[in-house]
């Protein structure tokens, strides 16, 4: 039987970045597709570069429904936050099942007076989110909301950045912005920096933007921030130890890159050459560039649900190819969306990530 509140396998929302290759994520997770040229590895949607002309805003044309559709107007007094069905149609959750989370688990925590209609903060439009995407990998209703009071109790160095990052968001401070991920990076390493500040900061933006608590401006300015802070990182990468690229792609429907150009630096600090392919490389363009740079492997990540086969076909592409393949991305969040998929699915977190690829890279060496 299905528990209380558990959602159907495919329920996610399909265009979600909340993951951090998203939708490994998450994001959520903020980024657009770049209006010039294709660039960026993560979601789908909690969600690459700028957008292109018909999609202003990060999320894509859902969420820009969702957001048309969201009051123009301040709530009156006492009134404020998000209403239940705005929220149902945000994170594609029926308004039953958001009742029943509250209910039966307490996600989110909310203090209400009886008779008052349900209106959710930002804050507790996180939780949520956290709730359904921790269901879409394939958990219990329970166990997914031990583990999202687990996630949003999180207290020390991170949570005080996230703050400090979504702070000078707020300010349009981009030279904040970046100086955060800084010190970040200097206090809990560069893994930890990217999971646990970096990713979960841009979800949050996108998440405001999503529920109209912030212009498209800010959110493009936290992503160019966030984005010229990786290419700074990369550009001074220590020279690749090994020989053969690893390769790291969005599938050929797929727009979001924030999350390849992120898991690049981090390879690249391990000693691996990568080369980013960027958005909506085609099946043909990743087969010509792991056969004519012997890649070693590639990685392909696809956010959304409707991307997923075009996505298999770039990895069954390479499959006659020498090139061990890995995926990733808010497509496959599901156990039951990684049935019968060629390749490795890389997982939720980038440093994960990064080690499952060392460690089958290595087997194959040896």
């Amino acid at each position: 039987m299905t528990e209380p509140g558990q959602l159907p396998a495919e329920t996610s929302d399909p265009d979600d970045r909340s993951a951090a290759f998203p939708t490994v994520a998450e994001a959520a997770d903020v980024d657009r597709e770049p209006a010039a040229a294709a660039v960026r590895l993560r979601s789908g949607r909690a969600r690459t570069a700028g957008h292109a002309a018909a999609r202003t805003h990060r999320g894509g044309a859902g969420a820009a429904r969702l957001r048309a559709a969201l009051p123009t107007t301040p709530p009156p007094p006492g009134e404020g936050g998000t209403p239940i069905a705005d929220v149902a149609r945000l994170l594609n959750v029926p308004m039953p099942t958001l009742r029943s989370w509250e209910i039966r688990y307490g996600i989110p925590e909310i203090s209400r007076e009886p008779g008052k209609h349900r209106r959710y903060s930002v804050d507790e439009l996180h939780a949520l989110r956290l709730m359904r995407d921790e269901i879409a990998r394939g958990k219990r209703a329970s166990a997914a909301a031990q583990s999202v009071r687990s996630l949003l109790g999180v207290s020390g160095p991170a949570a005080g950045i996230v703050q400090n990052v979504l702070a000078a968001s707020r300010r349009g401070d981009a030279q904040e912005i970046r100086g955060q991920l800084t010190s970040a990076e200097q206090s809990l390493g560069l893994g930890a920096c990217i999971d646990d500040v970096l990713l979960p900061a841009l979800r949050q933006v996108g998440l405001w933007w999503a529920a109209g608590h912030c212009e498209i401006d800010e959110e493009r300015l936290t992503t160019d921030a966030v984005r010229s802070w990786l290419d700074r990182k990369s550009a001074f990468a220590p020279a690749p130890s090994r020989n053969n690229p690893i390769l790291l792609a969005c599938g050929p429907t797929d727009l979001h890159t924030v999350g390849i150009e992120a898991l690049a630096v981090m390879l690249r600090y391990r000693g691996w050459p990568c080369r980013i392919l960027g958005a909506r490389t085609s099946v043909a363009s990743l087969a010509t560039a792991a056969e004519a740079s012997g890649a070693v492997a590639a990685v392909i990540v696809s956010h959304l649900a409707s991307a997923r086969l075009r996505a298999v076909e770039s990895m069954r592409a390479v499959g006659h190819l020498p090139v061990t393949v890995f995926y990733a991305g808010n497509a496959f969040a599901s156990p039951r969306s990684r049935q019968r998929v060629p390749g490795t699915f890389l997982g939720f977190r980038l440093q994960a990530a990064c080690d499952l690829i060392d460690r089958t890279l290595a087997a194959r060496v040896g």
